[in-house]
């Protein structure tokens, strides 16, 4: 059975990639992941706030540095490197310890002095590099369009310092989602990741606080994702992945039959540990004999082909409300 695939111009032996997270932290994980499967991981992220404000941690301890700033702009250039130089150094022990690709993550919110260490990482030797964006839309003074000219702002700083791809892990707080994932595939992203699953905090009603105990995704989250998939794996010309709610082979065919590239999972080996990755490839290889598919290719966007399918996605909620209506 063929389960293999291509993403970001790399090819992958299935569609399994360990997303950014504790699991692809350390080498030995990173090497379970390759043993027991994996096609690609994404390392966990460098943050964009961790490496600017380590400088500023360092120099808010000493009054001398207001009085030296040639001090200072060392201090800051120090400790930048520094941050960055235990990431670059992960990416090089990935690199020779394991075959498979090795995406590098960034978490990021401008355009500015970080990504001048997009160069760095790609001269470590990462396969591509994944930009975790996410501009919070909670300020009323910025515009929408203001926000969506941030990502494109960021996405062309980045590649002006790198040749490797770069994916984009997407969230779904635009006006217009279709419209943003194709602005960013027409500045040269390589692949979209849908979506980000952001922090969410609850209400503890008995002790009268907040809470964020949902860390992990549920399987019920895995649809929003696989509707934009069909929706846009027709219309843009860059690859897509899913993200959130992929529990088991169901979660990742469902993504294949409508046009994903391949998928990312994170909470299934949390919950049932990184050799579940065995089983899932199991199952896909049963279900594919089952139906008579040699390659993943005989079904890859089979629910996304046609105008039919594609209307299921589209229109299925408006018209049920309709037919309540009457």
């Amino acid at each position: 059975m063929d389960l293999s695939t291509t993403y970001l111009g790399l090819s992958l032996k299935n569609p399994l990639i360990v997303a950014s997270s504790g699991l692809t932290s350390n080498v030995e994980n990173i090497k379970k992941c390759e043993e027991y499967g994996a096609a690609a991981v994404v390392l966990k992220s460098l943050f964009e706030e961790q490496i600017m404000a380590d400088s500023n941690i360092l120099l808010n301890q000493d009054d001398m540095y207001f009085w030296y700033p040639e001090a200072m702009d060392y201090v800051k250039s120090f400790t930048k490197e520094e941050g960055i130089g235990h990431y670059l150094d992960f990416i090089r022990n990935c690199k020779k310890n394991v075959k498979i690709p090795v995406i590098a993550s960034i978490n990021c919110v401008s355009p500015f002095e970080w990504t001048n260490f997009a160069k760095k990482i790609e001269e470590a030797g990462a396969d591509a590099l994944e930009l975790n964006i996410f501009i919070p839309p909670t300020d009323m003074n910025i515009t929408c369009s203001v926000i969506e000219d941030n990502y494109i702002e960021i996405v062309k700083a980045v590649n002006a310092q790198i040749k490797i791809p770069i994916s984009v892990k997407m969230g779904y707080y635009f006006t217009n989602i279709s419209r943003m994932a194709y602005k960013l595939a027409y500045n040269n992203v390589a692949g979209l990741v849908m979506f980000n699953r952001y922090y969410r905090p609850d209400v503890d009603i008995e002790n009268l606080r907040i809470i964020g105990d949902n860390k992990q995704s549920s399987s019920d989250e895995i649809t929003l994702a696989i509707r934009w998939i069909a929706l846009l794996s027709q219309k843009i010309k860059c690859d897509l992945i899913g993200n959130t709610g992929i529990y088991d082979y169901t979660g990742v065919i469902k993504h294949l039959l409508c046009g994903a590239n391949a998928v990312q999972i994170c909470s299934t080996l949390y919950q049932n540990g990184i050799g579940y990755l065995e089983k899932i490839l199991t199952d896909i290889s049963s279900w594919m004999e089952g139906k008579g598919y040699s390659k993943i290719s005989d079904f890859r966007s089979l629910l996304s082909k046609t105008e039919e399918a594609r209307a299921s996605f589209d229109r299925l909620q408006f018209m049920q409300k309709s037919i309540h209506a009457y």
